[in-house]
């Protein structure tokens, strides 16, 4: 499809959604841990035209791009706006067309723990856990709760432990880790909020 990231069979992709109202450096901070605690070869920033679950549609699309180009400057990151492209808007649709599209590539959802505490809310959610292995990093006061949700609980014996977290990329989901180590407390909405944004 016209202006989709190039993947080749055989590497592996973390896809990272969000609205990236604004970009900051947490996203940029998580990616680089995410690079490096999977194994992976590229992370794909999915900038969202907008998320299902908030009321108030986030700044234009094109703005949110250009802010995530000019931050994003490892390679390895691919910032793409897949999901207007192809027309989904839920995780689930675009999981189902991303693994079609790109057969032999192996892709890993990755998610902050604040994600993982509300995840039972989004759109099938459990067929997300069935569709690709699950990397969730932690986020600053987010731990606790996160551990603790509706989707931790119900897929804890597929919770692969963090010291295991390298083959992340090797296994058939559902498969998911939780990782714990340096945070950065930074976020989009306190950046709205300080008027550093829009």
């Amino acid at each position: 499809m016209l202006g989709l990231p190039l993947a080749t069979p055989g590497i592996s992709v973390g896809l990272l959604g969000g609205s990236f109202d604004p970009p900051h450096k947490g996203h940029v901070h998580i990616t680089h841990w995410a690079l490096r605690a999977f194994g992976l070869h590229q992370v794909w920033w999915l900038v969202t035209p907008g998320n299902p679950l908030k009321s108030h549609g986030p700044a234009p699309l094109a703005k949110r791009m250009a802010a995530c180009r000019a931050l994003a400057t490892d390679p390895r990151i691919i910032v793409t706006d897949l999901e207007e492209r192809i027309g989904t808007r839920y995780t689930a649709e675009t999981l189902e067309t991303v693994t079609a599209v790109y057969p032999g590539v192996t892709f890993v959802w990755l998610m902050g723990a604040d994600n993982l505490r509300g995840f039972h809310r989004w759109d099938r959610w459990d067929d997300i856990m069935h569709q690709v292995p699950i990397g969730v990093l932690a986020r600053p006061g987010e731990q606790l709760a996160a551990g603790n949700s509706r989707a931790a609980r119900k897929y804890a014996r597929y919770r692969l432990s963090p010291r295991r977290a390298a083959g992340l990329i090797y296994r058939e989901p559902p498969c998911w880790t939780l990782l714990n180590g340096p945070m950065m407390a930074v976020s989009s909405t306190e950046l709205r909020e300080k008027g550093e944004w829009r």
